[in-house]
């Protein structure tokens, strides 16, 4: 199994010491290097500035939101970090949710799945760069229904230094998942839990036997946010994930729609997801925190001892995850490198 290093989104700033992780990943051997975005600093402009400095890692993002952009905008910054990484360049993109989507960007949100299938569509037509690029729509005409009525199917001046750019969709839905493995080349699970392998195993199978699916399983890379924390004690360890935990269980998103509360409810935890939503949303954060059970943590991060680590591992790479991404600083990759080799 590979290692990735996920840098994340920023919080109140640029996080300190990320170029040092960055080269500390690459130093290491780790496979790829991911930005996020959320409603505040953008995936792409630190994923260039940082990955100028890098020679061989792939540069990704995990993710870019697609209501931030229209789908010819990704194209054009997708074949421009290509050519400027030598076509090390991985495009990861994801809807977000309702709250981000209307609150934050003023787009619709409904049918994200038709959406999704669309915005792909016409990202790969402006990579490939074979033909003006039409869409019949109808979430991105192309070109636009009304208006002047002046405008025409185009393509980019831009040559692209491949033809296909590796695309990877964030999802954590069923229906999502079986869409990735349908028209993309990857999938970025945001909790994963060697527990839930069948589920998705099942999902990703959908997709792959749908017609004119891209890939197989064979060919096909799951690349999946874990957190790890090498510490003796395991309580502590579990101490450090929690509080990240009850803000995407109880607070990213709205009550009715929280996709991540979803998937904690899926692997059983539905009384405690709704016990910390219940917190959250009311204010008592570190209430929330507390009431996520270590077992909870350790389903979907490997924390505790080196030997603890390395043991449970082997429940990860029996699954269908292909890359671990992880966080942290650079002593934090240079620590926990080793005990995943």
């Amino acid at each position: 199994m590979k290692l990735g290093y996920h840098l994340g989104y920023w919080q109140s700033g640029p996080p300190e010491g990320a170029l040092e992780a960055i080269l500390a990943a690459e130093d290491l051997g780790f496979d790829s290097v991911w930005t996020a975005e959320g409603y505040g600093s953008d995936a792409l402009t630190p994923l260039a500035w940082w990955g100028a400095s890098t020679s061989r890692v792939k540069l990704g993002t995990n993710i870019v939101q697609m209501s931030a952009r229209t789908p010819t905008a990704v194209g054009m910054s997708a074949l421009t970090l290509d050519h400027l990484s030598g076509g090390r360049f991985v495009l990861g993109l994801g809807v977000s949710g309702p709250q981000v989507v209307e609150g934050w960007y003023g787009q619709p949100y409904p049918k994200p799945l038709a959406r999704t299938r669309q915005y792909v569509d016409i990202v790969r037509k402006v990579v490939a760069r074979s033909e003006p690029v039409t869409s019949d729509g109808p979430f991105y005409p192309l070109p636009l229904d009304g208006g002047t009525g002046l405008g025409k199917p185009l393509k980019s001046t831009v040559h692209p230094l491949r033809e296909e750019i590796p695309i990877y969709l964030a999802a954590e839905g069923p229906k999502n998942v079986s869409l990735a493995a349908e028209i993309c080349d990857g999938w970025l699970p945001l909790f994963f839990s060697p527990k839930s392998d069948a589920f998705y195993r099942a999902a990703l199978e959908e997709g792959f036997a749908r017609a004119g699916a891209r890939r197989t399983a064979e060919d096909f890379e799951v690349a999946a946010s874990v957190p790890v924390i090498v510490h003796e004690d395991v309580e502590t360890a579990a101490s450090f994930i929690k509080p990240s935990l009850a803000l995407y269980i109880g607070g990213m998103g709205a009550k009715e729609v929280n996709f991540h509360h979803d998937v904690y409810a899926r692997l059983g935890y539905g009384d405690v997801a709704d016990k910390v939503q219940e917190l959250y949303l009311s204010g008592r954060k570190q209430e929330a925190a507390a009431a996520i059970p270590t077992s909870l943590v350790e389903d979907t991060a490997l924390i505790g001892p080196p030997g603890k680590i390395r043991d449970e591992l082997a429940r990860w790479e029996g699954t269908v995850v292909t890359t671990l991404l992880l966080r942290g600083n650079a002593d934090t990759l240079r620590q926990v490198a080793p005990v995943l080799s």
